[in-house]
Parts: structure tokens; C-alpha cells; sequence
């Protein structure tokens, strides 16, 4: 009778009880014993390596004693591996495909004790298979448990765990204030406040040796002691844990611990951070950015996306994004904003608001002595200069937000970067971001989306459009083609197979006055002077000064 040698795999996913003098895997073990011994007939006999895996997932291959396992059985010197159920072997369906691939090479048999099947039949194999579905399913649902367990307890503004932030020690489910370290997070920030950039915060604290403070985690991992980075610091200022938040997943909640900085302070942080952000590029292209980038939002909440078209030298910017609701036409397909025209728009809008700023600061919920009140003329006309220049750094520091809805536009300013930039010290903190709401329509020109809104008639920049400058340029060459051929329209229809009337519309507009031409050309024409409107004039006026009237707006 021939031996088969047999050797027995044990794990247990947790340390829980392994310290016990008969453990999980002691009983595993035994088990898979007595199986043996109940097939000594058959030659089965036990080899004395033991292999235990303790501690540890089976959703890793990365296992000590699975690995001297696997190296027994490359080696010849296993018949059989024993378990007690499949999935302590492994629990994911891919890793199984894996074992058993290396098992077969070596010609090495699967057996487990209380599933009673091997993988030398084909039957077999299909019960592993399911089996071990099951088995990885079932992981997988725990997995889904204790992350939905900890999106509620973090949205109850419970502490999770993982490293804790300087300025705080754990204390069970929430966090605690480290006096010491706390008072060093709030120098970091009124410092940032005094300096206003991150590069040169982080060259002084250097200049004056403070280092990270030495902490050590719950798991022994030392941390500190070396100088303070960029990428440090502003994680601390841009972290909302400081003013009593808890983040997950990009949603902040209220915390269960208190804050380090007060919520003026932060807003004015956060107001700075984004007044910073490098969006200028180096390069030639990097010569017009693009102002409102991250700030412009659709009525559904979508994020506009800043994008450019080049045509040889001249640089075409525009906003990007989903139509919003209530525009049937719109919001079924892309909306696509000049963003020269609307950066204008924005910035003249908040230009004329601030130099009334009174209004501005009773909305946030300011309230001034009769000093400041007194002292806001020069200030108020500086901000509105630096706006109407479109200052990068004025504008991102003034405007927080863009809502652009079919028929309203609506503009947030953030309230501490108002108060920065007029020069003020309110004597009480804002309650609230203002806001600017006009009626506005979107109206489609081309490809692009116009913004219209009250008391803007006039592109506001010089850009053509090209849906209109094709227009011009085909029915010059249209009427060249008739006056040299001699063609009637009917004839120049058939021959460039569109409808007479369509052809008759276009030759028509080689008559057009030379300013509507040139407004036409210069991208100054009325925002509403689009082909839809060309075409459907059904009688184009012969007099070029009707023609200006009727579409110029004069």
C-alpha cells in the first residue's frame, strides 16, 4: 500500500483566544487528525510539520505558514493538504484558482474535513468553486458592514482611528485637546495669516528650528522630530478636523471633540489658500487663466470645467459642463460658456456691489463701528478696480461661487476674503457668505452657450464666433460663384445641394452693412445676433442704417 502523505493548514482571521491553552486552531488541527486517522486504511498518514497561520486574514496570500506550505508542496514532500473548512485556506476565488493551480502542478490533493470533497474530480472542483463563492461573498459583506459602520459613526462625529492629528491625543471614540501641540497648530495658522503663503511659512519655521513635534502611535510607529514640509503645513491648514469637523468621503460632519481654531480664522485661512492656488501656467498658454476655475456651477450642482481651443495664435477659453434644469434644449446637451464673457459679467457685477458695500456686510451678518463705516469709500473703490481688472488674486479671494441657472445667476462671496480686502475688522464675526442673484438667460449661439442678463445687450469680449464667421465667408464665395458663372439660385442650390431657400438666405447676407460685418468679425456683435436670427429675417433691409438699428441694437 502506498503512504500518502498528508499535512494539516490551520488559520483563524483574529488573535482573539489564541493565547488559550486549546485555541481555534488546536481544534482545527485535531479535526483534521482524526479525519486522517479515519482513512489510515487508504494509507493516509500525518506529517509532523505543523503549519498555522494565526492572526490572519484569508484574504491575503501573504502568510507565513502558507507559504512554507507551498513550498513543502512544490518541494514533492505533501500527497494531500488537510483543512478543516475551505474557506480557512483562502476566501478569495481568485487566490483558490491560484492555490490550486500550484496544487496540481505538484499533483497534490485538497481535502477538506467537514466539506468532504477533494479536487481530483471534476465534481469536486464545482463544489470548491461554489463553496468558496459563498465563502469570498461573505467577506465581502462584512467588509461592506464595517465600512457603512464607520461612515455612521463618523457622521455621528465619532473618532475611527488611524494617525492622529498633531494638536490632539485619542481618547476612545473621539479626540482630545493636547494643550502643548495645540497651541503650536494655532501659531501655524495666525502665522500663515501674517505671511499669507505656505512656501515662506515653512522657510521661517525652519529659520527657527520648529520641528514636528515626536509623537508615537497605538501601533509603536514614531512620528515627529524633523523639520516642518510644505505639504505638512498645508495639510494642517486645510484639515477641518481644527475647527471640530470630521471628514469621510469628501462630506464633513460636526465632531464629538473641540476645536483649535475659531471659525473666523479658519474662513480667512481657507479665503487665502484658495486666493493662493497656483492655476497660472508658465508657459505662453498660461497667459490669459482662467479666473472662476472650480467656482462655476450649473443649477444641478456639476462643476463647469475650464477648458481652451486653440486656432493658430488666439486662445478660445470656456466653461464646460451639463445643461441644467428647466431648458429643455439646454440641459440635453453641453453647456459651453465663453469664459472671457462671463468672468466680465461676474467681475462687474461684484465690482458695482462692493462699491456699495454696506448692503454686502448686512447680508454676512457684519456688523461695523461707525469708524469703519466712515473709512470704506478708498477701500471699497480699490476692491472694485482690482475686480474690474480681474485681479486673479482679488477675484479668487472676493468670489466663492458661480451658480449659472437658465433664467438667474448667482454669485457667493466668501465674507472673511470681503473683509480682508476692504481692510476691515468687524466687531462681530460673519454668520454667512453673501450673495448676488440677477435674472439671467443662457441663450445658444453656435456651439457656445451666451449668458444674457439685464442691461447686457453687447459681447462683452472680442470674440468671434465661428458658426457666424463661416456664414459670411459662404456667402461671399456663393455670390462670387453666381456673378462668374452667371448661376440663378435655383441652379446654385441643385449645384451645392441644399434648398433654394436656404440658398437665397445665405447670398443675402453678402449685402449686410460693413459694421454689422465688422462687429460680426470683431466678436462685438449683440450677444442674441446668431444664425437662428439671420435666417429668420424674412426681409433683410436694404438701408445699412436700418440694417445697424435692427441688428446692431442702436
Amino acid at each position: 500500500m502506498n503512504k500518502v502523505r498528508c499535512a494539516i493548514y490551520t488559520r483563524k482571521s483574529s488573535e482573539e483566544g489564541l493565547e488559550q491553552d486549546f485555541n481555534s486552531l488546536d481544534a482545527q488541527r485535531e479535526a483534521c487528525a482524526a479525519y486522517i486517522l479515519s482513512q489510515a486504511s487508504e494509507g493516509w498518514s500525518q506529517l509532523p510539520a505543523v503549519y498555522d497561520d494565526g492572526g490572519i486574514s484569508g484574504g491575503t496570500l501573504e502568510r507565513p505558514a502558507l507559504k512554507r506550505l507551498l513550498a513543502d508542496v512544490a518541494a514533492g514532500t505533501i500527497d494531500i493538504v488537510v483543512v478543516y473548512k475551505v474557506d480557512r485556506l483562502t476566501r478569495s476565488l481568485l487566490d483558490f484558482a491560484k492555490l490550486v493551480e500550484a496544487m496540481d502542478k505538484a499533483k497534490v490533493s485538497f481535502v477538506s474535513v467537514t466539506q468532504s470533497f477533494n479536487t481530483t474530480t471534476s465534481m469536486g472542483r464545482l463544489t470548491l468553486n461554489m463553496l468558496l463563492s459563498f465563502a469570498q461573498f461573505e467577506r465581502e459583506v462584512t467588509a461592506e458592514r464595517i465600512r457603512d459602520k464607520i461612515a455612521a459613526s463618523k457622521a455621528k462625529g465619532m473618532w475611527m482611528g488611524g494617525v492622529v492629528p498633531l494638536g490632539y491625543k485619542a481618547n476612545g471614540r473621539t479626540l482630545a485637546m493636547d494643550n502643548q501641540h495645540a497651541a503650536l497648530v494655532r501659531s501655524i495658522f495666525n502665522h500663515y495669516l501674517e505671511v499669507r503663503n505656505v512656501r515662506l511659512l515653512t522657510a521661517q519655521l525652519s529659520e527657527q528650528d520648529l520641528r514636528v513635534p515626536k509623537r508615537v502611535t497605538g501601533t509603536g510607529r514614531k512620528l515627529g522630530g524633523k523639520p516642518f514640509t510644505r505639504g505638512q503645513i498645508y495639510k494642517i491648514l486645510s484639515n477641518p478636523i481644527y475647527i471640530g469637523k470630521i471628514c469621510h468621503k469628501g462630506e464633513i460632519y460636526d465632531g464629538q471633540h473641540s476645536g483649535i481654531v475659531d471659525r473666523e480664522t479658519w474662513d480667512r485661512v481657507q479665503a487665502q489658500l484658495e486666493a493662493n492656488t497656483q492655476g497660472e501656467q508658465q508657459s505662453r498658454t498660461g497667459r490669459t487663466p482662467s479666473l472662476l476655475a472650480g467656482r462655476v456651477f450649473d443649477s444641478e450642482g456639476n462643476a463647469l470645467i475650464a477648458s481652451h481651443a486653440t486656432k493658430g495664435t488666439t486662445r478660445y477659453r470656456y466653461y464646460i459642463g451639463k445643461g441644467g434644469e428647466g431648458d429643455t434644449s439646454l440641459a440635453q446637451r453641453t453647456l459651453r460658456i465663453p469664459a472671457p464673457e462671463l468672468e466680465k459679467v461676474v467681475c462687474e457685477l461684484v465690482a458695482k456691489e462692493v462699491e456699495r458695500p454696506l448692503g454686502l456686510l448686512a447680508k454676512a451678518g457684519i456688523e461695523l463701528t461707525a469708524d469703519i463705516v466712515a473709512n470704506l469709500a478708498d477701500p471699497s473703490a480699490s476692491l472694485a478696480t482690482g475686480l474690474r481688472k480681474r485681479e486673479r488674486a482679488t477675484v479668487r479671494m472676493c468670489i466663492a461661487k458661480v451658480t449659472i441657472r437658465p433664467a438667474q445667476l448667482t454669485i457667493e462671496l466668501y465674507a472673511t476674503g470681503l473683509c480682508d480686502l476692504l481692510s476691515i475688522t468687524p466687531t462681530s464675526p460673519a454668520t454667512t457668505n453673501p450673495a448676488i442673484s440677477i435674472n439671467a438667460n443662457l441663450r445658444r449661439s453656435g456651439r457656445a452657450v451666451r449668458l444674457i442678463h439685464d442691461g447686457l445687450s453687447k459681447s462683452t469680449e472680442g470674440e468671434p464666433q465661428e458658426h457666424l464667421l463661416k456664414l459670411l465667408h459662404r456667402a461671399r464665395a456663393w455670390w462670387q460663384m453666381m456673378l462668374d458663372r452667371k448661376l440663378t439660385i435655383s441652379a446654385l442650390a441643385r449645384e451645392q445641394q441644399v434648398t433654394s431657400s436656404y440658398a437665397s438666405r445665405v447670398v443675402r447676407l453678402n449685402f449686410l452693412a460693413p459694421e454689422v460685418v465688422e462687429a460680426i468679425a470683431t466678436g462685438k456683435q449683440p450677444i442674441d445676433l446668431d444664425a437662428k436670427k439671420l435666417f429668420g429675417m424674412s426681409d433683410l433691409p436694404l438701408s445699412w442704417n436700418e440694417q445697424e438699428d435692427l441688428l446692431l441694437d442702436r
